[in-house]
């Protein structure tokens, strides 16, 4: 038996990869642009996890002008900072933050119908 290395196998974790990357804090932030449907034909469009060095208030600004429509920031208690516009401007927005050099085409999710 001193002769043949006998080698258990250690314990495979098939997540250990996934639950390395999410404790990565910042390491793939998304930002997700989503629309809700308030009543009828109405609806507004929210813009959420943007990093805190920007100011939501000039973005907000630049976003209200360019498309014609009205907005504000909102203070959530579990997802910080919210951008709302009214109206479905969910393309809008992610081609406005792509060229502005904000966020990056990977990082955006897009969500609704």
């Amino acid at each position: 038996m001193s002769e043949l290395d006998l080698q258990i196998p250690s314990a495979f974790d098939p997540f250990a990869e996934a639950n390395a990357e999410d404790s990565g804090a910042g390491s793939k932030e998304y930002v997700h642009i989503r629309i809700q449907q308030r009543n009828g034909r109405k609806s507004l469009t929210t813009v959420q996890g943007l990093k805190k060095d920007y100011s939501y208030n000039k973005i907000l600004k630049d976003l209200k002008k360019e498309f014609c429509c009205n907005g504000t920031v909102v203070q959530d208690s579990e997802l910080g900072q919210v951008i709302q516009l009214q109206g479905d401007q969910r393309k809008n927005v992610s081609t406005f933050l792509i060229q502005a050099g904000i966020v990056k085409k990977d990082h955006i999710k897009i969500h609704g119908f």
